[in-house]
């Protein structure tokens, strides 16, 4: 026990930086994802076919293939394409790798998070939806102000479950070089020759995250369900 609170205090510098990374990557993962799901969602649900072809056979190869090799598909491939992220270090992080490693968790994270939004649009009772165009609502208006907002609090505990996976599944982005908390618990393994109190303290860390972000979604959920009554 001794040991991990040496270790901890020791390479505190790296645990800290690399517990902001991770934080920041999933924060920047959930906003993009969610907001690209749920343009996936509607896509998916839309009357023109080939829309809904591309929207289904996104979301079965994504939700098909692993996580890792999604990532090495993005990082490897992005140059192969013409696309170049210039390599920027800004604060001991090289930006194209960690813009490389978002840009994979986004493209994993859409796809459920599309099932999970449309699943919580075809919640809402189809008498919402008459209702609203019987008063002289269009329909995009009637899916932005009504039928959204009410399948947003419908899947809330189902996006908290994807938002805790991604920050979980953004030690992935490891193997590309990018200095998050898991590339830190290797570092820090490398250095002190201790196998295991890395990984006792950065699973720690992760709990505490996950945890805590987990505690503010149910003060959410709580909140909403107030509203409601």
């Amino acid at each position: 026990m001794t040991s991990l609170f040496d270790i901890a205090y020791k390479y505190r510098a790296l645990l800290l930086n690399g517990a902001k990374i991770t934080l920041i990557v999933a924060f920047i993962t959930i906003i993009f994802g969610l907001l690209l799901g749920t343009l996936m969602a509607l896509i998916k649900m839309s009357r023109f076919r080939l829309l809904r072809i591309f929207a289904n056979v996104y979301v079965e190869f994504i939700r098909g293939t692993p996580v890792l090799v999604q990532i090495f598909i993005v990082f490897y491939g992005l140059p192969m394409i013409g696309i170049e992220i210039p390599s920027i270090m800004m604060g001991g992080v090289d930006l194209s790798r960690l813009i490389s490693g978002i840009i994979a968790l986004i493209v994993n994270t859409t796809a459920y998070i599309c099932e999970i939004v449309r699943s919580g649009i075809q919640s809402v009772d189809l008498g919402q939806t008459e209702g609203a165009l019987a008063l002289g609502l269009n329909k995009r208006t009637t899916m932005l102000s009504i039928i959204l907002p009410q399948a947003m609090k419908n899947i809330l505990p189902a996006l908290g479950n994807e938002f805790i996976t991604i920050i979980k599944t953004s030690s992935q982005i490891s193997v590309i070089g990018i200095a998050e908390l898991m590339y830190v618990a290797d570092t820090i393994r490398g250095i002190s020759f201790k196998p295991m109190e890395p990984l006792i303290i950065v699973a720690l860390i992760y709990f505490v995250i996950t945890f805590t972000f987990s505690l503010i979604l149910k003060k959410i959920e709580r909140i909403l369900r107030k509203g409601t009554r």
